[in-house]
Protein backbone atom coordinates (compact mmCIF):
# COMPACT_ATOMS: atom_id res chain seq x y z
CA UNK A 1 0.00 0.00 0.00
CA UNK A 2 1.36 3.39 -1.02
CA UNK A 3 1.56 5.98 1.73
CA UNK A 4 1.79 9.67 0.90
CA UNK A 5 3.08 12.26 3.31
CA UNK A 6 2.29 15.93 3.11
CA UNK A 7 5.30 18.26 3.08
CA UNK A 8 6.35 19.76 6.38
CA UNK A 9 4.29 22.79 7.43
CA UNK A 10 1.64 22.10 4.78
CA UNK A 11 -1.21 21.53 7.21
CA UNK A 12 -3.02 24.75 8.08
CA UNK A 13 -4.35 25.08 11.62
CA UNK A 14 -6.95 27.45 13.08
CA UNK A 15 -5.48 30.70 14.30
CA UNK A 16 -6.48 33.58 16.51
CA UNK A 17 -9.86 35.28 16.33
CA UNK A 18 -9.33 38.99 16.94
CA UNK A 19 -11.88 41.22 18.70
CA UNK A 20 -14.84 42.49 16.73
CA UNK A 21 -15.11 46.30 16.56
CA UNK A 22 -18.26 48.04 17.72
CA UNK A 23 -19.61 49.18 14.35
CA UNK A 24 -22.69 48.80 12.20
CA UNK A 25 -20.60 47.74 9.19
CA UNK A 26 -18.13 44.99 9.90
CA UNK A 27 -16.60 42.54 7.43
CA UNK A 28 -14.80 39.34 8.36
CA UNK A 29 -11.35 38.59 6.89
CA UNK A 30 -9.70 35.18 7.15
CA UNK A 31 -5.99 35.72 6.53
CA UNK A 32 -3.20 33.19 6.01
CA UNK A 33 -0.38 33.59 8.54
CA UNK A 34 2.99 31.86 8.40
CA UNK A 35 6.33 32.71 9.97
CA UNK A 36 9.07 30.21 9.02
CA UNK A 37 11.26 31.44 11.87
CA UNK A 38 8.88 29.96 14.45
CA UNK A 39 8.87 26.46 12.94
CA UNK A 40 5.08 26.30 13.42
CA UNK A 41 2.51 25.32 10.83
CA UNK A 42 0.59 28.02 8.94
CA UNK A 43 -2.63 29.23 10.50
CA UNK A 44 -5.70 31.23 9.53
CA UNK A 45 -6.33 34.31 11.68
CA UNK A 46 -9.78 35.90 11.68
CA UNK A 47 -10.10 39.69 11.74
CA UNK A 48 -13.12 41.98 11.72
CA UNK A 49 -12.73 45.23 9.80
CA UNK A 50 -14.76 48.36 10.51
CA UNK A 51 -15.81 49.37 6.99
CA UNK A 52 -16.91 52.82 8.15
CA UNK A 53 -13.24 53.51 8.95
CA UNK A 54 -11.69 51.80 5.93
CA UNK A 55 -11.39 52.17 2.15
CA UNK A 56 -13.32 49.92 -0.27
CA UNK A 57 -10.51 47.66 -1.49
CA UNK A 58 -9.13 44.50 0.08
CA UNK A 59 -5.72 46.17 0.40
CA UNK A 60 -7.34 48.97 2.39
CA UNK A 61 -8.70 46.37 4.79
CA UNK A 62 -5.36 44.58 5.14
CA UNK A 63 -3.61 47.86 5.89
CA UNK A 64 -6.36 48.74 8.37
CA UNK A 65 -5.70 45.40 10.11
CA UNK A 66 -1.95 46.00 10.12
CA UNK A 67 -2.22 49.58 11.37
CA UNK A 68 -4.98 49.18 13.95
CA UNK A 69 -5.18 45.53 14.98
CA UNK A 70 -2.13 43.39 14.26
CA UNK A 71 1.15 45.08 13.23
CA UNK A 72 2.81 41.68 12.69
CA UNK A 73 0.79 41.01 9.54
CA UNK A 74 3.21 41.02 6.59
CA UNK A 75 2.36 41.88 2.97
CA UNK A 76 3.77 43.66 -0.06
CA UNK A 77 2.24 46.81 -1.50
CA UNK A 78 3.37 49.98 -3.19
CA UNK A 79 1.39 51.94 -5.79
CA UNK A 80 -2.19 51.08 -4.70
CA UNK A 81 -3.28 51.73 -8.31
CA UNK A 82 -2.86 48.33 -10.03
CA UNK A 83 0.42 49.37 -11.64
CA UNK A 84 3.28 47.85 -9.64
CA UNK A 85 1.93 44.32 -9.07
CA UNK A 86 3.33 44.20 -5.53
CA UNK A 87 0.11 43.27 -3.74
CA UNK A 88 -0.72 40.19 -5.82
CA UNK A 89 -2.30 37.46 -3.69
CA UNK A 90 -5.08 34.89 -3.72
CA UNK A 91 -8.34 36.51 -2.63
CA UNK A 92 -11.52 34.46 -2.50
CA UNK A 93 -9.85 31.72 -4.53
CA UNK A 94 -8.65 33.99 -7.35
CA UNK A 95 -5.16 35.35 -7.94
CA UNK A 96 -5.52 39.10 -8.23
CA UNK A 97 -4.33 42.47 -6.92
CA UNK A 98 -5.51 43.45 -3.46
CA UNK A 99 -5.47 47.14 -4.40
CA UNK A 100 -8.00 46.72 -7.23
CA UNK A 101 -10.19 44.00 -5.68
CA UNK A 102 -13.26 45.45 -4.02
CA UNK A 103 -14.40 43.97 -0.72
CA UNK A 104 -17.98 44.40 -1.95
CA UNK A 105 -17.35 41.57 -4.43
CA UNK A 106 -17.76 39.18 -1.48
CA UNK A 107 -20.98 38.45 0.37
CA UNK A 108 -19.35 36.64 3.29
CA UNK A 109 -15.91 36.39 4.80
CA UNK A 110 -13.00 37.45 2.59
CA UNK A 111 -10.36 34.70 2.46
CA UNK A 112 -6.85 35.98 1.76
CA UNK A 113 -3.87 33.73 0.96
CA UNK A 114 -0.47 34.28 -0.69
CA UNK A 115 -0.06 33.32 -4.34
CA UNK A 116 -0.35 29.51 -4.51
CA UNK A 117 2.42 26.98 -5.18
CA UNK A 118 5.24 29.40 -4.37
CA UNK A 119 7.49 29.33 -1.29
CA UNK A 120 6.22 31.73 1.36
CA UNK A 121 8.66 34.23 2.86
CA UNK A 122 6.15 35.28 5.51
CA UNK A 123 2.36 35.59 5.70
CA UNK A 124 1.16 37.00 2.34
CA UNK A 125 4.64 37.45 0.83
CA UNK A 126 5.66 34.76 -1.71
CA UNK A 127 9.24 34.13 -2.79
CA UNK A 128 9.50 35.35 -6.41
CA UNK A 129 13.24 34.85 -6.81
CA UNK A 130 12.87 32.13 -9.46
CA UNK A 131 10.18 34.11 -11.26
CA UNK A 132 12.42 37.19 -11.54
CA UNK A 133 15.43 35.10 -12.59
CA UNK A 134 13.35 33.58 -15.38
CA UNK A 135 12.30 37.04 -16.51
CA UNK A 136 15.95 38.10 -16.57
CA UNK A 137 16.81 35.02 -18.67
CA UNK A 138 14.77 36.23 -21.68
CA UNK A 139 16.79 39.48 -21.75
CA UNK A 140 13.80 41.85 -21.70
CA UNK A 141 15.36 44.87 -23.34
CA UNK A 142 15.82 46.18 -26.87
CA UNK A 143 18.66 44.44 -28.71
CA UNK A 144 19.96 45.88 -31.99
CA UNK A 145 22.89 45.52 -34.35
CA UNK A 146 22.27 48.67 -36.39
CA UNK A 147 24.08 51.90 -35.49
CA UNK A 148 22.23 53.71 -32.74
CA UNK A 149 20.17 56.63 -34.08
CA UNK A 150 20.88 60.14 -32.95
CA UNK A 151 17.47 60.63 -31.36
CA UNK A 152 15.24 57.57 -31.02
CA UNK A 153 14.36 54.21 -32.55
CA UNK A 154 11.39 55.06 -34.77
CA UNK A 155 8.40 52.75 -35.11
CA UNK A 156 5.28 52.90 -37.28
CA UNK A 157 1.86 53.22 -35.72
CA UNK A 158 0.90 49.73 -36.95
CA UNK A 159 4.02 48.16 -35.46
CA UNK A 160 3.42 49.95 -32.19
CA UNK A 161 -0.13 48.61 -32.02
CA UNK A 162 1.21 45.04 -32.17
CA UNK A 163 2.54 45.56 -28.64
CA UNK A 164 -0.92 46.33 -27.22
CA UNK A 165 -1.98 43.57 -24.84
CA UNK A 166 1.66 42.76 -24.08
CA UNK A 167 3.46 45.80 -22.69
CA UNK A 168 0.77 46.28 -20.03
CA UNK A 169 2.01 43.24 -18.07
CA UNK A 170 3.12 44.35 -14.59
CA UNK A 171 4.83 41.06 -13.60
CA UNK A 172 2.48 40.48 -10.68
CA UNK A 173 2.85 36.68 -11.23
CA UNK A 174 -0.89 36.07 -10.83
CA UNK A 175 -0.99 34.12 -14.11
CA UNK A 176 2.12 32.02 -13.48
CA UNK A 177 0.93 31.14 -9.98
CA UNK A 178 -2.40 29.94 -11.43
CA UNK A 179 -0.80 27.68 -14.08
CA UNK A 180 -0.66 23.94 -13.25
CA UNK A 181 2.22 23.45 -15.69
CA UNK A 182 4.18 26.08 -13.76
CA UNK A 183 3.30 24.36 -10.48
CA UNK A 184 4.73 21.09 -11.76
CA UNK A 185 7.74 22.40 -13.69
CA UNK A 186 8.38 25.83 -12.20
CA UNK A 187 12.16 25.40 -12.27
CA UNK A 188 12.25 24.73 -16.03
CA UNK A 189 9.02 26.03 -17.60
CA UNK A 190 9.16 29.82 -17.92
CA UNK A 191 5.46 30.27 -17.25
CA UNK A 192 2.84 32.52 -18.86
CA UNK A 193 4.04 35.88 -17.51
CA UNK A 194 7.64 35.48 -18.68
CA UNK A 195 6.61 34.05 -22.06
CA UNK A 196 4.21 36.94 -22.60
CA UNK A 197 7.16 39.26 -21.97
CA UNK A 198 9.30 37.19 -24.35
CA UNK A 199 6.73 37.58 -27.14
CA UNK A 200 6.57 41.33 -26.50
CA UNK A 201 10.24 41.58 -27.57
CA UNK A 202 9.95 39.00 -30.35
CA UNK A 203 7.44 41.11 -32.26
CA UNK A 204 8.93 44.52 -31.51
CA UNK A 205 9.87 45.88 -34.96
CA UNK A 206 12.86 47.72 -33.48
CA UNK A 207 14.46 44.58 -32.03
CA UNK A 208 17.03 42.73 -34.16
CA UNK A 209 17.64 39.63 -32.06
CA UNK A 210 14.60 37.55 -33.05
CA UNK A 211 16.63 34.49 -34.04
CA UNK A 212 18.64 34.49 -30.81
CA UNK A 213 15.49 34.96 -28.74
CA UNK A 214 13.77 32.01 -30.42
CA UNK A 215 16.90 29.89 -29.94
CA UNK A 216 16.75 30.72 -26.24
CA UNK A 217 13.16 29.44 -26.05
CA UNK A 218 13.70 26.30 -28.17
CA UNK A 219 13.51 23.78 -25.36
CA UNK A 220 11.05 21.03 -24.38
CA UNK A 221 10.37 22.72 -21.04
CA UNK A 222 11.00 26.47 -21.34
CA UNK A 223 8.17 26.95 -23.85
CA UNK A 224 6.33 23.74 -24.63
CA UNK A 225 4.84 22.91 -21.21
CA UNK A 226 1.87 25.18 -21.96
CA UNK A 227 -1.27 23.06 -22.44
CA UNK A 228 -3.66 26.00 -23.06
CA UNK A 229 -5.56 25.52 -19.81
CA UNK A 230 -6.32 29.28 -19.91
CA UNK A 231 -6.07 29.86 -16.17
CA UNK A 232 -3.60 32.63 -16.99
CA UNK A 233 -6.08 34.61 -19.07
CA UNK A 234 -8.87 34.06 -16.57
CA UNK A 235 -6.90 35.43 -13.62
CA UNK A 236 -4.88 38.27 -15.17
CA UNK A 237 -5.89 41.50 -13.35
CA UNK A 238 -4.93 43.54 -16.44
CA UNK A 239 -7.13 41.50 -18.79
CA UNK A 240 -4.22 40.14 -20.85
CA UNK A 241 -4.01 36.78 -22.61
CA UNK A 242 -0.65 35.06 -22.04
CA UNK A 243 -1.90 31.82 -23.61
CA UNK A 244 -2.38 33.61 -26.94
CA UNK A 245 1.14 35.03 -26.76
CA UNK A 246 2.55 31.56 -26.09
CA UNK A 247 0.65 30.17 -29.08
CA UNK A 248 2.12 32.91 -31.25
CA UNK A 249 5.64 32.03 -30.12
CA UNK A 250 5.02 28.38 -31.02
CA UNK A 251 3.78 29.54 -34.43
CA UNK A 252 6.98 31.54 -34.94
CA UNK A 253 9.00 28.44 -34.07
CA UNK A 254 7.21 26.44 -36.77
CA UNK A 255 7.42 29.17 -39.40
CA UNK A 256 11.16 29.59 -39.10
CA UNK A 257 11.68 25.88 -39.83
CA UNK A 258 9.77 26.04 -43.13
Amino acid sequence: MVEFRLPKNSRIKPGKVWPRPDSARVREYQVYRYDPDTGENPRIDTYFVDETDCGPMVLDALLWIKNKVDPTLTLRRSCREGVCGSCSMNIGGLNTLACTKSADDFSGAVKVYPLPHLPVVKDLVPDLSTFYAQHRSIEPWLQTKSPEPGTEWRQSRDDREKLDGLYECILCACCSASCPSYWWNGERYLGPAVLLQAYRWLIDSRDEATGERLDNLEDPFRLYRCHTIMNCANTCPKGLNPAKAIAEIKKMMVERRV
